[in-house]
């Protein structure tokens, strides 16, 4: 009995952290995909695969391993409505949602980069356009040549894409997700059939409700709180699918993914990546969004998200294990920690807290600190955000505070380095350095 019970409890983990990967294409109307790691997929380019039932696959023990390092492009797609000759639910459309993942058996990590959908690349044989366009024009494959020839020349082992309406029912079937909507959310597009309508504070989301949350794009941050709030989305889900009670859904997820989803993953392939979910912890996974800015509304006629190249070869380097481009070696070096560009955000019970922590990075050295308006919650604990994906500066930073707890994510400020968003922990720790200076 006791053996049973463990089995059933990795059993439990590998459907929460192998569904990662997909959360991360999911939570921005390409859902569904939480599960793809972790059961065999009805559709594999070029072949049929026969899928074997579900306990057949929990008798196999996941004896399949990954060997190397895979990277895996997610792509999450609007429904075809606007396209001649398409159903809704033909995977033809722009991508909404694209982030690159890279799953390292020797780190034993899991990292994913955002890139948001109006970011401007080349695409191969189609010229300069905005990267959710590659798909139109050429698939899945053409979508995986323009991100390997636009970052780095990096290898995309495989691909999955998924579509809106798998993000809806699968939340609901799960009970919904819980997160905080930092602002009232309010947008009517009657064209599109959207209504937006989410009040402010911590909530559980159904379906509907996480789909408005994940496509609310109408404040100052554009698309790029879109990204924001998906990587928001995959930690609430990463959370909620540890529950026990979403493997009893799993049939039902099945059947719905059966319907919404394309990959090149075979069966094999799957299985090695649900068993790679065993050896994981909750920190196994890193985010960043590909670090750039927008465009001037006199640089170019249409609205682009601009790749930053430094940035973006650091995060290939670090996130991807890649060679920086040869721009790199031409161009600065990398800033010193102590140039860091820094935010501080107060989310702590006292308002003076914010002023606190800068002035106190100040004095340790730091050139670029300043302060940007207070989060709009309590948090018990101080976060150092890796904004832009530099985990060994956010580290730095930590042990200075003597508080808190990296998160590698792109949550924070974006014109940031590193975000700290200071909690009530950091009371503590500014009192009694403070009580040190008056000994001088």
């Amino acid at each position: 009995m006791t053996q049973r019970r463990s089995f059933f409890s990795n059993v439990v983990r590998v459907f929460a952290w192998t569904g990662i990967f997909g959360t991360t294409a999911l939570v921005s109307a390409a859902a569904g995909a939480a599960f793809i790691l972790t059961v065999p997929l009805p559709k594999i380019l070029g072949e049929a695969t026969a899928t074997p039932p579900l306990s057949d696959l929990w008798k196999s023990g996941f004896r399949y391993q990954v060997s190397r390092p895979v990277t895996i492009l997610l792509m999450g797609l609007d429904e075809a409505t606007d396209i001649d000759g398409a159903s809704a639910t033909d995977l033809v459309g722009r991508t909404d949602t694209v982030l690159l993942a890279r799953i390292d058996p020797e780190e034993e990590a899991i990292n994913v980069m955002s890139i948001p959908r109006d970011t401007r690349v080349e695409i191969p044989g189609y010229g300069i356009d905005k990267i959710n366009q590659a798909n139109v024009e050429g698939g899945a494959e053409l979508a995986a040549q323009t991100v390997s020839y636009n970052f780095n020349e990096v290898e995309i082992d495989r691909y999955v894409r998924v579509s809106t309406a798998a993000f809806r029912e699968i939340v609901d079937l799960i009970g919904g997700v819980e997160v905080f909507v930092p602002n009232a959310m309010q947008y009517e597009d009657k064209t599109q059939g959207l209504v937006i309508d989410l009040e402010p504070g911590w909530q559980t989301l159904s379906g509907e409700e996480a789909e408005q949350f994940a496509r609310f794009r109408q404040d100052d941050l554009g698309d790029i709180g879109r990204v924001q709030r998906q990587q928001v989305l995959i930690k609430a889900l990463r959370d909620r699918m540890l529950s026990p009670t979403v493997i009893t859904q799993l049939p039902q997820i099945v059947r719905i993914l059966q319907n919404h989803i394309d990959t090149n993953l075979s069966t094999e392939e799957i299985l090695a990546l649900a068993g790679f979910g065993l050896q994981l912890d909750r920190e196994a996974l890193s985010m960043v969004m590909l670090p750039g800015r927008f465009s001037s509304p006199t640089e170019y006629r249409a609205s682009y998200w601009i790749a930053d190249t430094n940035s973006t070869n650091d995060v290939m380097q670090q996130f991807f294990d890649l060679e920086p481009t040869a721009l790199l070696a031409n161009d600065s070096p990398r800033r010193s920690i102590s140039r860091l560009r820094i935010a501080v955000q107060n989310a702590s019970r006292d308002p003076y807290m914010g002023e606190a922590v800068v002035n106190h990075l100040q004095n340790e050295g730091f050139r670029n600190v300043y302060l940007v308006k207070d989060w709009p919650d309590f948090n018990h604990q101080t976060m150092v955000i890796a904004q832009r994906g530099d985990l060994n500066g956010a580290s730095f930073l930590e042990a200075v505070l003597g508080a808190g707890k990296v998160v590698a994510d792109s949550t924070g400020d974006l014109d940031s380095d590193i975000t700290i968003r200071v909690g009530d922990d950091w009371t503590e720790q500014i009192v009694q350095y403070e009580s040190s200076l008056d000994g001088f």
